[in-house]
């Protein structure tokens, strides 16, 4: 039997921090997760530097900033050829170092059945892939449902998106996720340690809990942050900026409203999200069981975290893909079997480190071309004291010093003192008084996206000079892509 341990990486998708009684809800109670803090430590100030789901998971695939990864927004993917230019997914890594490497539920991978270095995958994409025929879509064909029945509810399209799930619970889509992992779990018999990812495909929209969840009352919710008009214009310029030439999200929700979401049916909405995070905090206790039952509890390391946040009507919004605290700061726990359990660290840290933490935990050195550092708190080699953090997107970058937040899109700017004002109520970009501030940040994101332009280009790179030989030879071709090191390309390992 090996010596490391088993790691298991939770990940429901659109989280925010704030729905979590660990991170201080008191509407909510979330057991299962707050136990996880309880066994290891809770990140306070963690951020996804991507808040979009493709780009959040592409950085996470490859430890790489979304920038260098290629990923930018919900339409682009990894390189084909990633391989050839010596980068390769955590999954391949951790498969070199011995791990049986398994992912339950959504990975938003395209195309949307590759395993990308998992050696086996049991998949339920999204929840508004309708057409997906992966194993949930069968799973539910066979017992006389399809993964587009919220279209044909009318409260789908009067609510925005929350109703009580058409499905009963036990075909729900996040319980299918928690029962299909923890049998898995159950079932394993191999002398390999084992490296999972679980994707919860909640509490992400549609907001459709199951009746037994749907307990949460409207009025019972945190009320929406307001939002300034002015700001509230410049986001809605940014979004209307991003959505791709001929596309709406309409067509993409098919939600058929003309009417905008009232205070009303965010409050609604919250409801609903609140049941599905309490719906995913019965999963996650279910796979702790599981691992406990078979033994492996105490030999297992469990991280959870999320790929963004949603603002459920903060600022007049809906969805996330800003650098708004509701888009970007996301929760962040890990359990570890050798740690002091209930520490509570205020380092900043990004989703992305989840990467360079599982990738140092199976024994492997952290590649050069990651950008991600291994999550403070274990030991773990190449862990440090983050100054900053850049988060980039198509429609936006930010530079966060873990007190001030600079976010510059094409429209115009946000800076606001979070410490101070953690709704982001005022807006500071135009205070003189906070010129000095602006520079600064603004300084360090323009030096940070200028180095991450430079090595996003290593695939265009020759390292023949003109004084070989082989240069010099009527024919001579460059290499391409050229690996990042520069070396021999070492993908056979990873096979």
């Amino acid at each position: 039997m090996s010596d490391l341990p088993n790691i298991v990486f939770l990940m429901p998708d659109q989280l925010r921090h704030d729905f979590l009684s660990c991170y201080g809800a008191q509407f909510i109670d979330t057991p299962a997760i707050d136990a996880l803090c309880e066994r290891g430590i809770r990140y306070q100030r963690a951020y996804s530097e991507h808040p979009v789901c493709v780009p959040a998971r592409a950085a996470l695939l490859t430890g790489m900033n979304a920038v260098k990864a290629g990923v930018l927004d919900n339409s682009q993917w990894l390189r084909p050829d990633y391989r050839r230019c010596g980068l390769h997914t955590w999954p391949e890594i951790l498969r070199a170092q011995g791990y049986y490497t398994l992912a339950t539920g959504k990975m938003h991978f395209y195309p949307w059945q590759e395993r990308f270095g998992f050696q086996r995958r049991i998949i339920a994409e999204d929840k508004l892939w309708g057409f997906v025929e992966d194993d949930y879509h069968h799973f539910l064909a066979a017992r006389g449902y399809n993964k587009r029945l919220m279209v044909d509810e009318p409260t789908y399209h009067q609510n925005h998106m929350a109703l009580i799930s058409p499905v009963p619970y036990e075909c729900t889509i996040d319980h299918w996720v928690g029962t299909e992992t923890a049998d898995w779990i159950e079932e394993y018999d191999g002398d390999e340690p084992f490296a999972m990812m679980v994707g919860f495909p909640g509490p992400h929209s549609q907001y459709d809990p199951a009746p037994e969840f749907a307990t949460f009352e409207a009025a019972a919710m945190p009320e929406p942050l307001p939002g300034v008009a002015e700001d509230v214009a410049m986001m809605r310029s940014v979004r209307a900026k991003s959505t791709r030439k001929g596309g709406s999200r309409q067509s993409w929700y098919q939600v058929n409203n003309p009417d905008p979401p009232t205070r009303e049916t965010y409050l609604l909405q919250r409801a609903h999200y609140a049941g599905l995070v309490k719906q995913i905090d019965v999963e996650v206790g279910r796979i702790v069981a599981a691992l406990e039952k078979k033994g492996q509890l105490d030999n297992t390391v469990i991280i959870l975290a999320s790929d963004h946040g949603d603002y459920l009507g903060d600022h007049g919004l809906g969805g996330k893909g800003s650098y708004y605290e509701a888009s970007c700061h996301v929760p962040m726990i890990v359990s570890h079997p050798d740690a002091s359990g209930g520490q509570v660290r205020e380092d900043l840290v990004t989703l992305t480190d989840v990467t360079a933490t599982m990738v140092s935990l199976s024994g492997a050195r952290v590649p050069t071309y990651m950008d991600a550092v291994p999550l403070p708190g274990f030991g773990l080699e190449g862990e440090y004291e983050r100054e900053q953090i850049i988060g980039i997107l198509r429609s936006g970058w930010m530079a966060f010093d873990g007190e001030w937040k600079l976010a510059r899109y094409a429209s115009g700017a946000h800076l606001f003192n979070i410490l101070r004002d953690p709704d982001e109520q005022h807006n500071r970009a135009q205070d003189p008084e906070c010129a000095e501030v602006y520079r600064r940040l603004d300084q360090k994101l323009l030096s940070e996206v200028m180095l991450l332009m430079q090595e996003t280009n290593f695939v265009g790179r020759h390292l023949t000079h003109s004084s070989s030989a082989d240069f010099g030879r009527v024919g001579w071709q460059r290499r391409y892509p050229m690996p990042w090191d520069g070396g021999q390309e070492q993908a056979d390992s990873y096979d």
